[in-house]
């Protein structure tokens, strides 16, 4: 990363407050995601954890913290991986640096899901994002998921509702 995208990237995250967070992500928007998680995890043995977080803080910025990192931290922090079967799915949108990053369990993924598939599911969000549709992104994200799960079911058999459907806004 040059020093240039490190500044402007510092500004984005200094001035991406909880307010833009609420503009992109109200109540409503939110009750969507939770509606379209717990309607699709019905569809499937996996489990969708849905997490929004307007801003990383300035320490982990200069720190040069990216979305991937944080999200594989945020993974283990709401313990999505803490499923009977290791079938977490973590869908984590970082709205100042305008990306989406999916972390999968192992008893999802387990080597069998290619990576090009979370980066599509990915970038379906981001599309809709950048067209600030962030209802309809989040719905479409959620849905493209399910469509990996199903060509790439876990290995065993679904044991109920085990995380929150409510997805979670830093």
């Amino acid at each position: 990363m040059t020093s240039a995208s490190k500044g402007s990237r510092f500004w984005r995250h200094l001035f991406a407050g909880a307010w833009k967070t609420r503009r992109d992500f109200p109540a409503a928007v939110l009750a969507e995601v939770e509606a379209a998680t717990k309607r699709c995890e019905s569809l499937h043995p996996g489990e969708i954890r849905f997490i929004v977080e307007g801003a990383l803080p300035i320490a982990s910025v200069l720190a040069g913290i990216t979305p991937r990192q944080r999200a594989v931290e945020l993974f283990a922090h709401y313990g999505v991986w803490d499923t009977e079967h290791n079938n977490g799915v973590l869908i984590y949108v970082l709205l100042a640096d305008r990306d989406v990053e999916i972390v999968a369990d192992r008893g999802v993924a387990g080597g069998r899901v290619p990576q090009s598939e979370w980066e599509s599911c990915c970038r379906i969000m981001e599309t809709h994002f950048g067209a600030g549709r962030f209802g309809e992104g989040s719905i479409a994200g959620i849905e493209a998921v399910v469509a990996v799960l199903a060509r790439y079911p876990p290995d065993r058999a679904d044991v109920g509702d085990e995380l929150p459907n409510t997805p979670i806004v830093i």
